[in-house]
């Protein structure tokens, strides 16, 4: 694989070429951005995929929703709809996403979520019928037909963007140089441990400029699994179960699960994937194999979202964003930019 990506340099090199006249376009006012007179942030990446961005929309959702009228605006990745949709308790996953969904399973009695694969659009519409305080985007870096008054740029700390290169040779959306957008930027899934000298080593790997934050955050699993039953992770020591997962890295959900010493066998699926059919008996027939009479089938919470009503036995796993320090630092930083 690595080696036809090299064979693909001359692709990565056009890629590039268009990405940053693009961008210049933007930046020199020829393509025009569209600024609107409420708070947008935007949360997203330089990479494909992984690093962390349903979290981090929670998180925001979480530290807002109880002061502010906040709605959450997403593309909708592989939907089969198309245009602007408020989120109700009709949808499924098909119809809107299933990050999007997840969004409107956990909060739809405290923000607004809307889909759209025009932000300017769907930021109209929002301001239309809901009027909100702020509105949060969602993997909206490379959107530039709207100008967010803050952007949040995730990087996880083993794949940082600087070390990257852009596609298809590397995994970056456009060039390292689109962080300099950026107002912060968050160093994802680094261990609980990391010392302030590693913090300091990936700062200056980052390079970045003096007006922009660095901090540092890791995934936190949630004890209490949900679903069609109610089981912690401690007592999934004395069952045996079927990980099924759909996402773009599920190595830090493996590993944490080996860590508890639990038995499970694993179905990995590509990211954001649609469960056909044939996948479900492809699943149920592995569950049907365990001879153990305790057995269930474990998700993430997102791949929950496709799975649900599916598949019975049926739980998952949820995640949380946890800053390792200076976290009163990041809410001052938001809060300070709503205010303003």
């Amino acid at each position: 694989m690595k080696a036809i990506r090299y064979l693909l340099f001359p692709f990565a090199i056009i890629y590039d070429f268009i990405t940053t006249l693009r961008n210049l376009f933007y930046d020199k006012g020829i393509f025009t951005s569209t600024e609107f007179n409420l708070p947008v942030i935007a949360v997203g990446n330089l990479s494909t995929g992984g690093t962390g961005k349903s979290p981090q929309i929670e998180y925001l959702i979480r530290l807002l929703k109880d002061d502010y009228k906040v709605a959450v605006l997403s593309r909708g990745y592989k939907r089969k709809t198309k245009g602007f949709i408020i989120l109700n308790d009709t949808h499924s996953a098909e119809d809107v996403g299933d990050e999007p969904l997840q969004f409107f399973s956990k909060f739809k009695k405290d923000v607004t979520i809307a889909v759209n694969a025009d932000r300017t659009e769907g930021i109209q519409q929002l301001i239309s019928k809901v009027n909100p305080d702020l509105i949060l985007l969602d993997d909206a870096f490379q959107h530039r037909k709207v100008k967010a008054g803050y952007y949040i740029l995730l990087t996880k700390f083993n794949e940082l963007y600087s070390d990257d290169f852009i596609l298809p040779t590397g995994n970056l959306r456009e060039s390292r140089r689109g962080s300099k957008r950026a107002n912060v930027i968050i160093v994802t899934k680094c261990t609980e441990d990391l010392s302030e000298a590693k913090k300091l080593a990936v700062r200056k790997r980052l390079k970045v400029s003096n007006n922009q934050k660095v901090y540092f955050s890791t995934i936190g699993y949630n004890e209490q699994l949900k679903g069609n039953e109610s089981v912690t992770i401690e007592e999934l020591k004395d069952k045996d179960f079927v990980l099924v997962t759909g996402i773009a890295n599920p190595n830090p959900l493996l590993e944490y699960l080996k860590k508890k010493e639990l038995k499970f066998t694993h179905i990995n699926f590509p990211d954001h994937h649609n469960f056909t059919n044939s996948d479900i008996s492809k699943i149920e027939m592995t569950f049907d194999a365990i001879a153990s009479e305790s057995k269930l089938i474990l998700t993430t919470e997102k791949d929950y979202m496709r799975l649900q009503g599916r598949i019975s036995n049926l739980l998952y796993i949820a995640i949380e964003t946890k800053f390792l320090a200076e976290e009163e630092s990041f809410v001052s930083d938001i809060t300070g930019f709503i205010k303003s």
